[in-house]
Parts: C-alpha cells; sequence; structure tokens
C-alpha cells in the first residue's frame, strides 16, 4: 500500500531537475503566502467585518427602538440617524418583504451580515449585488418594511485588496527570480549531458569548458578527463593496429615476389591463397580499428542512401520496399559502410534478401530479411563481438574474420540506435536497425 502511493506521488512529481528545483523553491513561498493570508483573513479581516457589520446591526436596532418610542418625532428621528450614520432610511408601510433570495453563499460579507441580522431580527432581506457601492437592506416593522441603503464600507474593508497585491507581486517577483537562477544553474548540467550523449554518438567533442557550482564543475573536469583517456586510448589502437599493418606489408609483399619465382605452380597457388588471407585480415584490422571516424554529423536523405547502395551491387538477389522519404543526422560515409557489412553478409549467406526502410515515431528503421541457414537465438549477442565466428561451416572461414557485424554494431550504436537479430519470414535472418531522426 505504501509502496504503490509513494511510486504514485513520484509519477505527479516532474522529471526534469529544472522543475524539481523550482517545485523546491516555489513551494514554500506558495505556503507560506496561503497561511499568512488564512491568518489575515481569519484574524484580522473577517473579524473586523465581523466587528463592523455588528455595530451596524447594533445602530439599525436601535434605531427602531428609538423609532417606537411615542416621545420621538418620526421624520426628525429618521432625517437626524441618516445624517448621523450616513446612510440613508426611508419606511414603506403596506409593503411585503421581497421574496428573492440574493444571498451569495460564498461571499464573506454576505454570509456575515446574514448571521448579525439574523442574530437581531426575525423577518429581513438584503441585496449586495444590485449597487456596486451600496448594500440595498429591509428590515420588516409592522405592516411594512424599512429599507435602508447602507455603503459597503460600513461592514467590510477595503484594506483587503490593498494586501492581496501586495502579498502577490512579492511572491511572484521571487518566483522570477528563482527562475532566473534556477536556470543558470541547470544549464551547466544540460550542457554536461550533450556533451556526454554527443561523444557517446562518436562525434567529435569541442573543447569542453565545465561551468557552474563547484560539484558540477568537478563532474565536468571528470568528463573532460575520461574523454580525453578514451580517446587517447582510441589513437592508440588505431596507430598500432596500422603500425602492425604496415610493418607487415612489406615481408607480406617480399613474400609475393618470392612466390611468382616458385616454379611449382601447385606449392605457389597455396602460399599465395595464404598470402592474400593474411592480407585481407590486415585490411578488416584496420577497418574495425577506424569503425570510430572523425567524420563530421551531416543531414542526409536516407532513402535515397539506401536506394543507391543497392543499385550499386546490380545483385537480382536484393529486393526493396522503401515507400519513404527519410532523412537523419549522421555521418554518411559511416552509414553506407555498415550497410555495405549488412548487406554483403546477407548475400553471401543466402539466395534472397529484402531490404525494407520505414518511419516510426521514434526511429527510422531499416530491416533486412534474407532466407539463408539462419542463427541460432543464443549466438544473436555473440556475433556482434570483434572476431567472433560461430562456425567454419557457414562459409569458407578464410573470407572473413569475424568483424562486419562488429563494425555494423559500432557504427549503428554510436549514433545513437541499435541493432537487433530475430528470425526471418523467409526462415533465415532479420537484421532490424533502429536509428534516429
Amino acid at each position: 500500500m505504501f509502496y504503490g502511493l509513494n511510486k504514485f506521488i513520484k509519477n505527479l512529481l516532474p522529471k526534469q531537475l529544472f522543475y524539481r528545483a523550482l517545485l523546491i523553491v516555489a513551494t514554500p513561498i506558495i505556503i507560506l503566502q496561503i497561511t499568512i493570508s488564512v491568518v489575515f483573513f481569519d484574524s484580522l479581516w473577517i473579524k473586523t467585518n465581523k466587528g463592523m457589520t455588528r455595530a451596524l446591526v447594533g445602530e439599525i436596532k436601535f434605531f427602531i427602538d428609538a423609532y417606537d418610542n411615542e416621545q420621538y418625532n418620526k421624520d426628525s428621528l429618521t432625517k437626524l440617524f441618516s445624517e448621523a450614520h450616513n446612510l440613508k432610511v426611508k419606511y414603506f408601510p403596506n409593503k411585503i418583504l421581497p421574496k428573492d433570495d440574493l444571498e451569495r453563499w460564498f461571499s464573506p460579507m454576505d454570509r456575515t451580515l446574514r448571521r448579525e441580522l439574523k442574530s437581531q431580527f426575525a423577518n429581513h432581506w438584503f441585496d449586495t449585488t444590485s449597487m456596486q457601492e451600496f448594500i440595498d437592506l429591509k428590515i420588516k416593522y409592522l405592516n411594512g418594511y424599512f429599507q435602508f441603503i447602507v455603503p459597503k464600507d460600513r461592514v467590510t474593508n477595503s484594506s483587503a485588496r490593498i494586501f492581496a497585491l501586495w502579498i502577490t507581486l512579492p511572491a511572484f517577483l521571487l518566483i522570477i527570480i528563482a527562475l532566473i537562477f534556477l536556470k543558470n544553474q541547470t544549464r551547466p548540467i544540460i550542457n554536461l549531458a550533450k556533451a556526454s550523449a554527443k561523444f557517446g554518438r562518436g562525434e567529435d567533442v569541442d573543447e569542453f569548458r565545465p561551468s557552474g557550482a563547484l560539484e558540477i564543475r568537478q563532474a565536468g573536469y571528470e568528463f573532460d578527463k575520461m574523454r580525453k583517456r578514451i580517446m587517447k586510448h582510441l589513437n592508440q589502437r588505431s596507430e598500432m593496429l596500422s603500425g602492425i599493418s604496415h610493418d607487415l606489408r612489406t615481408p607480406l609483399t617480399r613474400m609475393k615476389l618470392q612466390l611468382a619465382l616458385i616454379k611449382d605452380k601447385e606449392v605457389s597457388k597455396k602460399l599465395s591463397e595464404d598470402v592474400q588471407e593474411m592480407e585481407k585480415m590486415l585490411n578488416e584490422y584496420l577497418l574495425f580499428a577506424s569503425s570510430r571516424s572523425l567524420e563530421k554529423n551531416e543531414n542526409f536523405n536516407l532513402t535515397n542512401l539506401i536506394i543507391d547502395i543497392i543499385k550499386k551491387y546490380e545483385n537480382k538477389k536484393i529486393t526493396s520496399e522503401i515507400n519513404e522519404n527519410i532523412f537523419m543526422d549522421g555521418r554518411k560515409n559511416l552509414i553506407i559502410r555498415c550497410m555495405n557489412n549488412l548487406i554483403d553478409n546477407s548475400i553471401k549467406y543466402a539466395n534472397k534478401v529484402h531490404i525494407q526502410l520505414s518511419k516510426s515515431s521514434n526511429h527510422n528503421i531499416i530491416v533486412i530479411d534474407d532466407d539463408g541457414p539462419g542463427i541460432d537465438k543464443k549466438e544473436y549477442e555473440n556475433v556482434f563481438k570483434p572476431f567472433y565466428k560461430i562456425n567454419k561451416s557457414r562459409g569458407d572461414s578464410k573470407s572473413s574474420v569475424g568483424l562486419g557485424l562488429s563494425i555494423a554494431s559500432d557504427i549503428i550504436r554510436s549514433h545513437g540506435g541499435n541493432i537487433m537479430l530475430d528470425a526471418s519470414p523467409s526462415k533465415g535472418l532479420r537484421v532490424k536497425v533502429f536509428l534516429p531522426f
């Protein structure tokens, strides 16, 4: 029960740091303003209005009691009372009190006036809405009624509006100031998140300058150190493989020259195949090492890119279903390399390859289906590992060193996407590529 309630409350709270911080700042201010307002209206405004209304009703009661006294002249008494108390009084004989109920239940003034009148007079009626500055009050007397036109400032304190204005404006001013400061405090965190996302996609990050509070600066400095260490490691990997390739190409070239001089053609052919395999392995090593390209992001037409790749193959095995015109931001050459690797892999083991391109609410989706032997579900994760090959029976083991899917996966994930394997409707392998817009 408690866990469910806690989860429900968490779902109601904002997810972004800026709005959470704003909630932390604004909530105490709002609660404080509400508390002050309640205390003011309860202890000052309502009690003051109650006292003013009670005094007015007492004056009216005193006037009616004096009006009953035969010693006083009725007209003189009415005139004196009107002038002394700044209200108009008129007696209407043989008149019946109105039956319309014009009292507003939500109005503190109406509730207080009704309560005080009820304590002194059995039959009464009043209207606080017909006139803007006055109250129309009628009291039953003999066979008629008295009408009192009372100014509203006799029963209510006019300072309430000024108080509400003074209590509201500072609150809004404080919240606006808090918004400005919170925006400045959350901007460095947003910049750090953007730089991290950009670096995670393999894009070149400009010199990152940490800013903001001490803790945020510390996180920024640590991220920059980590980024430089990773870049140094990647550069060392590329340089090492490039150096190995350079060092091995010289003896391979000498071996090729020596093989050309061997008179035994059968031996020469076998040795040549081994040399070619070694050369291909070196090329694939270099290709894997350079899969993190420093190419800049650009917006390009993914639909035209896929169509052009399929046309270049000029292979009847490949069919396509591409109906949408889709654009994306990314590194064009890396996407071309990825698609070539996936299509090459399908052509190698299948007779039919079908390519689809579609668009969902969150991703561009590329689906490659083939009718080849497929891959066991247990191997779906393993085939993306570098230099991993399922077995030699899948094809000529000399044609590959197991880097095609690794390079494709590295490229897709560097774009913030994902690649998945599944069983194809053609009983082969289905490759699903998800790329961001």
